[in-house]
């Protein structure tokens, strides 16, 4: 059996383009997770593939603390019309992961351990703007944990993450 084609009139395209991300992960040798992200937000450093990829964008960076905004499109849909739950999901390790990262010192990284996402509402690209916010709760040695929230531009909480983070020390 095969399928029939599909219209051409409802085709789409999305474009992509990204700098080498080896320059920011060499940075982390000499600046501080904070320094790291800061040099990230104002253009010294290049965004991390994975933003471009998404359409986040870092926009706010405190002690223990990041926030995101990324306003999501038809591009990231399941087949049932929604905004796919792995970019919510990655919005929110995103967030999490690099409020652990503000507090870091050079030379030592973060990966996630797992994840823990619960989506509370459904999301469409019609939503708009969604925010981010992410939350250092502990950094150990070994181990950070840390939380983060979706909202849309009203305040309307969309997903919940909390995170388990391994700390990666030279």
């Amino acid at each position: 059996m095969s399928a029939a084609p599909r219209p051409a009139d409802g085709l789409r395209t999305k474009t992509i383009t990204w700098e080498d991300p080896s320059i920011s992960a060499a940075a982390m040798a000499t600046m501080t997770g904070r320094e790291q992200l800061l040099a990230i937000l104002d253009g010294r450093l290049p965004r991390p593939p994975i933003a471009e990829l998404i359409g986040a964008r870092l926009v706010s960076i405190g002690e223990g603390m990041v926030v995101f905004e990324c306003t999501p499109d038809e591009s990231v849909y399941n087949p049932i019309g929604l905004v796919h739950g792995g970019l919510l999901c990655t919005l929110l390790d995103s967030a999490a992961g690099c409020a652990v990262h503000t507090l870091l010192p050079a030379g030592v990284g973060y990966s996630s351990i797992e994840i823990k996402v619960s989506f509370l509402a459904p999301v469409r690209a019609d939503i708009g703007k969604l925010e981010a916010e992410g939350r250092a709760l502990r950094v150990g040695r070994q181990v950070a944990f840390a939380e983060a929230h979706a909202r849309t531009a009203t305040g309307k909480l969309v997903g919940h993450a909390t995170s388990s983070l391994a700390v990666m020390r030279p």
